[in-house]
């Protein structure tokens, strides 16, 4: 995922790029591709033949190689190929390990046929050096990670919303679901005993459902707001209802959110880093789907909140409304967010640059 976020990123600085993304057995689900064009699944088989019909089919221009793994045939035919290949994110226990004492050490020759590797480990970089891996090959950096693009939002329209809510108390329900929906509204009804001017921002996950939605609302006895309509919050709103188009203004204006997306197991979640992003407390749900591993790194800081059922999200939302708690949760969020942006604008701008130089080798040839 954190390559595909590489390759999403590649695409909106050069558009007319293809990325083709691939993965190794160990990874039994198939995971969410967004930013890639094409998956294939399993890389070729590392025999000369299929490597060979691989290569001529798809005919790369650059190969980024995450972790261990590493296939011979595969890194020699590149290099024949004269097909740049960078080795990113290794770690101690990803590197080959030596077949034989008795033979000749062949890992130098494979690992000399990348143009750059990049560990974040001063371990495997050591290793690496033994092995006799030229050093001005080699690039200490921070680990690979799935990075936050947040949605953006209209200014005028925040600073508008910020002079109207003021010091208000707000909690915003992102993706959400009509499934979802009345277990969020009981939670909120629960919440405003104790917190009378608490307003609940619900963006709907289906543009088709904010009708069914609207009429659950009002049925709930709570007070509405359709902002899709129009309308704004005032003294006595409860409930402000707007489509997903809106959550990059809502993230902002929330001191905390709920990724509804992941309260159903099973689900398949959605990224938390965007709400990390623009400064929000995260409470989310047990369906994590692809995502278990940003949510462990926010949960490992003290950014993110798990609950489960009415009761467990109306104590999450009591809990978080203390501002200093939020701010704290929030700060902790961004520092995870931030974690690895070094990596990855690293990481863009050498891609780039070994692109760049791959046109003008065909310009001047």
């Amino acid at each position: 995922m954190a390559l595909c976020d590489v390759g999403h990123r590649l695409k909106s600085l050069r558009p007319d790029l293809s990325i083709l993304v691939s993965w190794g057995p160990e990874i039994t689900t198939r995971p969410k591709i967004e930013g890639c064009d094409l998956a294939v699944g399993a890389p070729p088989e590392d025999t000369p033949s299929d490597v060979r019909l691989f290569l001529d089919h798809w005919r790369p221009d650059l190969c980024i190689w995450s972790g261990g793994d590493l296939r011979r045939v595969l890194m020699r035919q590149l290099a024949e190929r004269q097909i740049d290949t960078l080795l990113v994110d290794i770690t101690p226990k990803e590197l080959p390990e030596r077949t034989s004492r008795w033979l000749p050490d062949q890992r130098r020759r494979m690992l000399d046929r990348f143009t750059e590797i990049l560990t974040p480990s001063h371990e495997a970089e050591a290793r690496l050096l033994r092995i006799g891996v030229a050093r001005d090959k080699l690039t200490l950096s921070d680990p690979l990670r799935l990075s936050a693009t947040p949605p953006g939002c209209n200014n005028d329209e925040l600073v508008h919303m910020q002079s109207i809510l003021g010091s208000r108390p707000i909690w915003f329900s992102s993706d959400t679901d009509l499934q979802d929906l009345y277990t969020i509204l009981n939670a909120h009804r629960s919440v405003l005993k104790l917190l009378h001017r608490l307003l609940l921002v619900v963006a709907m996950r289906d543009e088709d459902d904010l009708a069914e939605a609207r009429d659950a609302i009002q049925h709930s006895g709570l007070q509405l707001a359709d902002w899709d309509s129009g309308e704004e919050p005032d003294d006595y709103t409860q409930v402000l209802l707007c489509s997903s188009e809106d959550s990059g203004l809502w993230y902002r204006l929330a001191p905390l959110s709920l990724l509804a997306g992941s309260l159903a197991r099973g689900n398949g979640g959605q990224n938390p880093l965007d709400a990390a992003a623009l400064g929000s407390a995260i409470l989310h749900g047990p369906g994590l789907g692809t995502h278990h591993a940003a949510y462990k790194r926010l949960h490992d800081a003290g950014a993110a909140l798990e609950v489960d059922g009415v009761e467990g999200l109306a104590q999450g939302v009591l809990s978080l409304s203390a501002p200093d708690r939020a701010a704290e949760m929030a700060l902790a969020g961004w520092d995870i967010v931030t974690e690895g942006a070094g990596m990855t604008d690293h990481l863009l701008e050498l891609i780039q640059d070994l692109l760049d130089r791959r046109e003008d080798r065909y310009e001047s040839s």
